[in-house]
Order: structure tokens, then C-alpha cells, then sequence
């Protein structure tokens, strides 16, 4: 049992896995990929999110405050008249997390479905996220992950989890520490471990006009999930054009260093003719 902090609970999931799912998002991530569209998830401490439709600039968030909740914030979340204003990020004890999720058991299990653990990077938490895992079964759990943490905990998170989504964002590793702020040899690591588990997995590809919609990029993936065709399901997810949309909510600026409104590349005939599965998200 331990605690761990989450920025969102997420319910009737249809696009995290197989069934209806419910999605648990940690908080916090080592990496700082330029296309996110989950800047709440950045930071690992709770902060305010402001909602800017609407807001008439009262002021009156700006006041200090006594309230327990609003320490650090630097925002007082209750007084906002049209609720504009909320605390992204809650502690939360593994143990009850687990009794309150496992009350739908019935429900998930029904359509094929589960529990969903994303981020953020939920190895940034590992003994929350090892302790969750644990507590949860024997429901079907499933991780989502940049691949960016310690290999003995990741190994370990293998060993726990029915279903990993393993992100490839880019295959050079001068490029990948270009867009997203580190480079790939640790993830590169962790697929490799990955690999050799024997678990079947989805290798997530978020598509990004000009940044990873080449034909080499395709290829290298291709050649990375060859000789585990037979157990992987590439799963191609184009850039979300809202990517921007919640930035200034948590005082952060959004600042895209490619093209976001061309079509980007789509290069599946490599992963037929490779004999991988694929589907377009």
C-alpha cells in the first residue's frame, strides 16, 4: 500500500484497450514531448487548472486564501463564481484507489474490458503504480507508457500488467531528444525487455506532419517489431490539431516547432508488407 498523485479518473473508456475501460492518469512525466495534449500531466506536483472561456478576470482567484486545499497553488480554487477553477492533481492512498475501481469489476469484466493506468508517465510513481497493479488483480490492467524508466521496475510492471501500450515516438535518438527532451536509449532498453517477455503488446505511433511521418521512420519501426509480429499490433494515432487547447489553463506555453495543420505521412504498405498489424486510431 502506498500513495501516489493522479490528475484524472476517466470512465467508460472505449479508446484505452479492449471492452469498456476505466483510465486512470498519473501525474507527471520526464519527458516534454512538443505535440502533448495532456500538459496537466506534466508536472508531478498538483497545480491549478484555470479554465480561460468564460473567465471575466475578477481577480478575486488572486486573493490569498486559508484554504488546506489551495496551499501552493497560487490560485484559491473555490472562489471562482463560475467554477472556472480546479486542483489538477490529488494524493491518493494505492489500497483504496484499488476497492474504489474494483467496484465496477462486474461491469468491465462483462464487455472484455478493465483498468486502464496512463499518464503522464506512470513509471515516474513506481511504487504506487507496482502497488496498484498488485491490488487490482485479478482484473484485466492495462499500462500505458512512454517506455522512459527504470528497467527493474518496468520489468516488474510486465510481469503485473495483462496488456502494455508501448509509445515509439521517433527511432534517431538525436531527434527524439529534439521533440521530446530526452533521448531514446532507455526506452530502447525497455522495449527490448519488453520484447523478450513473451507478452503480447500495442506499439503506439503518434503521427506528427514533418517530426515521424517519413518512410524511414516506418521502417525503422518495422524493423524494432520484426521478429515479434506475431504478438504486436501497431496502433497509429495522428496529432490531435486541440493539442494546444488546455496550456494556458495550467500557466504553460504551447509551442509547436512543426507544421500542424498539413496531413501528415502514411506509410502502412511497410507494415504489410513486414506482416505487421496495424490499425489507424
Amino acid at each position: 500500500m502506498s500513495r501516489g498523485i493522479i490528475f484524472d479518473i476517466k470512465e467508460f473508456a472505449v479508446h484505452d484497450g479492449p471492452g469498456i475501460r476505466i483510465t486512470v492518469f498519473f501525474k507527471g512525466c520526464p519527458l516534454r514531448c512538443l505535440w502533448c495534449h495532456n500538459p496537466e500531466g506534466l508536472l508531478s506536483e498538483p497545480q491549478a487548472f484555470r479554465s480561460r472561456n468564460g473567465c471575466d478576470s475578477c481577480g478575486k482567484c488572486e486573493k490569498p486564501c486559508n484554504h488546506n486545499e489551495c496551499k501552493g497553488l497560487g490560485y484559491c480554487v473555490k472562489i471562482c463564481p463560475k467554477g472556472l477553477i480546479r486542483k489538477s492533481g490529488v494524493e491518493v492512498d494505492s489500497f483504496e484507489l484499488a476497492t474504489q475501481l474494483k467496484s465496477h469489476e462486474a461491469v468491465l469484466k462483462e464487455s472484455g474490458g478493465g483498468i486502464t493506468i496512463s499518464g503522464g508517465e506512470p513509471l515516474m510513481q513506481p511504487r504506487f503504480l507496482l502497488d496498484l497493479l498488485s491490488e487490482l488483480r485479478p482484473m484485466h490492467t492495462l499500462l500505458q507508457t512512454s517506455g522512459y524508466g527504470e528497467p527493474l521496475i518496468f520489468q516488474k510492471a510486465i510481469e503485473l500488467t495483462d496488456l502494455i501500450h508501448f509509445d515509439i515516438k521517433l527511432i534517431d535518438i538525436e531527434e527524439h531528444l529534439k521533440y521530446t527532451g530526452v533521448d531514446n536509449d532507455l526506452i530502447l532498453h525497455n522495449l527490448n525487455l519488453l520484447k523478450t517477455s513473451g507478452k503480447p503488446f500495442t506499439a503506439r505511433l503518434p503521427i506528427v506532419c514533418g517530426v515521424n511521418d517519413s518512410a524511414e521512420h516506418f521502417k525503422g519501426v518495422a524493423e524494432l517489431l520484426r521478429d515479434v509480429r506475431d504478438r504486436v499490433i501497431v496502433e497509429l494515432l495522428p496529432y490531435n490539431p486541440l493539442a494546444g487547447a488546455k496550456y494556458a489553463s495550467v500557466n504553460m506555453e504551447y509551442k509547436p516547432n512543426f507544421i500542424q495543420s498539413a496531413l501528415s505521412g502514411n506509410h502502412v504498405d511497410i507494415f504489410k508488407r513486414a506482416g505487421i498489424t496495424y490499425k489507424e486510431m
